[in-house]
């Protein structure tokens, strides 16, 4: 201790400064890992499906990173159905309350950022975040769900969720009885005016141009009381994404209370296919019934999977994820 009174009065160094430890020089995150950056499984999305695969890892005790960047596509819908105990609830809430309960669970951890690579590693995977973040983990689920890409009519995207619908038995009840428009042509349209027609009877299919129907579709329709209009959308007359009017090219205009459509869409991450996995012909990423895509230590699950988008839907579908790569860890441990 005198020499290092010594060092300090000859110096002016003081004692304070010599019991910090030394400092070592940074490098970025991105380039070397520690422990905090490693896990058994991260989840690349969430909301529903991502949260509740989270929970089911939480309870086996993995350490679990659920990456998400805050934007699920459900933002704009007022209400949630067909989810027991949940019925008529808001998208936000639902999430929260999700949120909240996985929170509980010590060993899962959030980041709110955007997943931009990944790659296979010799015991698993590497990914890295929009931030330049990098983490490791022997297990991928990928939770990340599908972008609708809108049509091209002025007021669709605002309606989108809200009465420019997907889905009757999503949103279907609350527009029964009233005037509806189904916004598709050919085998599309015929399948949703069958679909459609036991929600409402004053339905009117709108091809946006010259009908692609067959005779027999056409005479099918016709016969149950569904009008079939040709005519050139220019937008959706709206107040606050609750439809009004269809108006036309031509000036004229439909009054309408909801639309049902099936956009085209994308998947909302490219991720999964440069890691390999493949997706089916709709453009789904293809999983066998324990939610594993075509390559080894990736899951999937929720709507990047499955035409069928609900929220009950998208949690027994995460839950099923996260028992199947925890099960997976335990085997190859074991």
């Amino acid at each position: 201790m005198n020499s290092r009174r010594t060092f300090v009065k000859q110096t002016g160094v003081s004692l304070l400064a010599l019991a910090l430890p030394i400092p070592l020089i940074s490098y970025s995150k991105s380039r070397f890992m520690t422990t905090e950056n490693r896990f058994d499984v991260i989840i690349i999305g969430g909301s529903y499906s991502g949260l509740a695969a989270g929970m089911a890892l939480g309870r086996a005790n993995r350490k679990v990173c659920i990456i998400d960047g805050g934007k699920p596509c459900n933002r704009q819908t007022p209400h949630s159905h067909n989810f027991l105990t949940q019925d008529g609830q808001t998208p936000a809430a639902i999430a929260a309350l999700a949120r909240e309960q996985v929170e509980n669970y010590p060993t899962i951890s959030f980041r709110e950022d955007f997943v931009v690579a990944g790659s296979k590693t010799a015991d698993g995977f590497e990914i890295t975040t929009q931030s330049g973040d990098s983490f490791t983990a022997k297990k991928l689920i990928f939770a990340t769900g599908i972008k609708d890409i809108m049509p091209a009519i002025e007021g669709f995207s605002e309606c989108w969720g809200i009465s420019a619908i997907h889905c009757p038995y999503c949103h279907g009840y609350e527009y029964s009885h009233m005037s509806t428009g189904i916004l598709a042509n050919g085998d599309m349209a015929f399948e949703l005016g069958k679909l459609i027609s036991n929600w409402t009877k004053d339905l009117t299919v709108f091809t946006n141009g010259k009908s692609v129907l067959t005779a027999e579709q056409t005479e099918k329709l016709t016969k149950h009381g569904i009008r079939i209009n040709e005519m050139v959308i220019e937008r959706l007359e709206h107040t606050g994404g609750y439809l009004e009017n269809i108006v036309f090219k031509d000036g004229n205009k439909t009054p309408v209370s909801a639309i049902y459509s099936r956009p085209a869409f994308e998947q909302h991450s490219i991720i999964p296919q440069q890691l390999g996995c493949k997706l089916t012909e709709q453009g789904y990423i293809s999983i066998d019934p324990m939610q594993k895509t075509t390559v080894p230590g990736v899951f999937a699950c929720g709507d990047n999977t499955t035409p069928m988008r609900s929220v009950a839907n998208s949690v027994a579908m995460g839950t099923m994820a996260g028992v199947a790569a925890s099960k997976e860890i335990i085997d190859e441990a074991f």
